[in-house]
């Protein structure tokens, strides 16, 4: 259920050039690898390839703890069920991958490590370096901080094991801080903006003032840079003040009370997790709901539970929501609810897709080989996860697909896991850049480390 034209053409004069340059590397990797992948030896040794034995396994690095440990915990569970339907069949294995067969991946088993991010890049980074070091995983994903995507992505590209980033929406992540061994399904910030600035100047009116509070990283940054630009293109609004919090920020009465006094209209949060939660609570606590409307960019299922009352009327984005009415948004909200008595949130269904995703991709490839599963990553058209038709484009490695606009329910209306409605699934032909434009014209992906 997807395509990558010209796919066999370009495998077989990359296995050409192979052949005639690299003779002598390809003795170096033998046919150590063990499972059903008869092509295995036609390539060199790289990264954590190839693999011994007939296991593959699979790294996934999450928060465990820290304010994005709710966002980990769902993570975790969908990278679970992935790991079982590719072993043993089921979910989306059985209805919309045609490539898996749900016996293991090219008749390897799949196994899995894990690790705890705490929310922190370099605790990240370091936890990515002992699954590639002492477990060898061919393969590492996880995320909910850009920080520590881009920590671990970058990590990966230097050792040569491919990163299916999950949560990262920094603009940065395919930005100026992509890599040729990372992959974004999620859309990032400047899609965030283009998706959300008509739907709140067609809500609210033009010619408002807004006021920013942002976490300070990465992301948080990014996410302040791309909602200035849209409200103030697209909607017609103006900036009063855009000021950073601390990542982790367990008490924003000062910085709401400057917003309060600020005479912006508008309130704009850009924090995440638990912090997202307790920076719209206390707002709507100290009573700034009455004279701004506040919006919360990006948010999710387990923030808005959080949040609670405090989540009614707020726009913002999603990366996928059970209300997308289609047969694959059915299809994993009943796989995952079987299995944890709960409704899946948008996080969960990244965690399952990208695992999924990098799965087939290397049954197109017919190896684990990471160059050559890139290659079959990149420019990659699919129409299988619940978002629609999609590319993975080749130049950047951000998805273009369509992004979830939402807006809070009151408490008296949140039931059965539902605490959003889904005001708009806009089109990706309204979302997006250039390659040579927005965050795409900073990037440069490096080497495949086979030239």
């Amino acid at each position: 259920m997807g395509s990558n034209d010209g796919r066999m053409d370009r495998r077989d004069v990359i296995k050409a050039a192979g052949a005639a340059g690299t003779a002598g590397l390809v003795g170096l990797a033998g046919c150590s690898g063990g499972g059903g992948g008869g092509s295995e030896s036609e390539y060199p040794a790289l990264g954590n390839y190839p693999i011994e034995g007939d296991t593959a396994t699979f790294g996934f690095n999450v928060p465990q703890s820290g304010p994005y440990a709710s966002e980990g915990e769902d993570e975790l569970r969908a990278y679970e069920l992935a790991v079982d339907h590719l072993n043993n069949g089921g979910g989306w294995v059985d209805t919309q991958f045609d490539d898996l067969s749900g016996d293991g991946v090219l008749d390897y088993e799949i196994d899995s490590v894990t690790g705890d991010t705490a929310t922190d890049a370099d605790q990240a980074r370091q936890s990515a370096s002992r699954m590639i070091q002492r477990d060898d995983v061919i393969m590492i994903t996880g995320g909910s901080s850009s920080a520590v995507a881009i920590s671990v992505q970058g990590l990966c590209q230097d050792e040569r094991v491919m990163f299916m980033a999950c949560l990262t929406h920094s603009n940065d992540t395919t930005g100026v801080d992509c890599a040729r061994y990372g992959f974004r399904e999620v859309f990032n910030a400047y899609m965030t903006g283009q998706a959300l600035a008509p739907v709140v100047r067609d809500e609210y009116g033009e010619d408002l003032e807004f006021y920013q509070l942002y976490a300070d990283y990465s992301w948080g940054q990014t996410q302040q840079e791309s909602m200035n630009q849209f409200l103030t293109e697209t909607a017609g609004w103006s900036q009063v003040d855009s000021v950073a919090t601390p990542l982790g920020t367990s008490d924003y009465s000062s910085y709401l009370s400057q917003a309060a006094n600020s005479g912006a209209d508008v309130l704009v949060l850009n924090h995440y997790g638990l912090d997202g939660a307790t920076s719209v609570s206390q707002a709507v606590d100290a009573g700034l709901d009455e004279d701004m409307e506040i919006l919360l960019p990006l948010y999710n299922r387990p923030m808005a539970e959080a949040a609670g009352g405090s989540i009614e009327g707020v726009f913002g984005t999603v990366a996928w929501d059970s209300q997308i009415d289609n047969t694959p948004s059915e299809e994993f909200t009943q796989a995952f609810q079987d299995e944890y008595d709960r409704i899946p949130s948008g996080v969960a269904q990244l965690a399952y897709a990208q695992t999924l995703q990098y799965a087939a991709a290397v049954e197109r490839a017919e190896t684990f080989y990471p160059p050559e599963v890139i290659r079959e990553l990149e420019g990659y058209e699919y129409d299988n996860i619940g978002m629609g038709p999609e590319t993975m484009r080749a130049c950047d490695h951000q998805a273009q697909r369509a992004v979830p606009v939402v807006r809070g329910l009151p408490e008296s209306e949140q039931q059965s896991g539902q605490y959003y409605e889904l005001i708009n699934l806009t089109s990706r032909d309204d979302v997006g850049y250039a390659c040579d434009e927005g965050p795409a014209a900073e990037c440069e992906l490096g080497e495949y480390g086979d030239e």
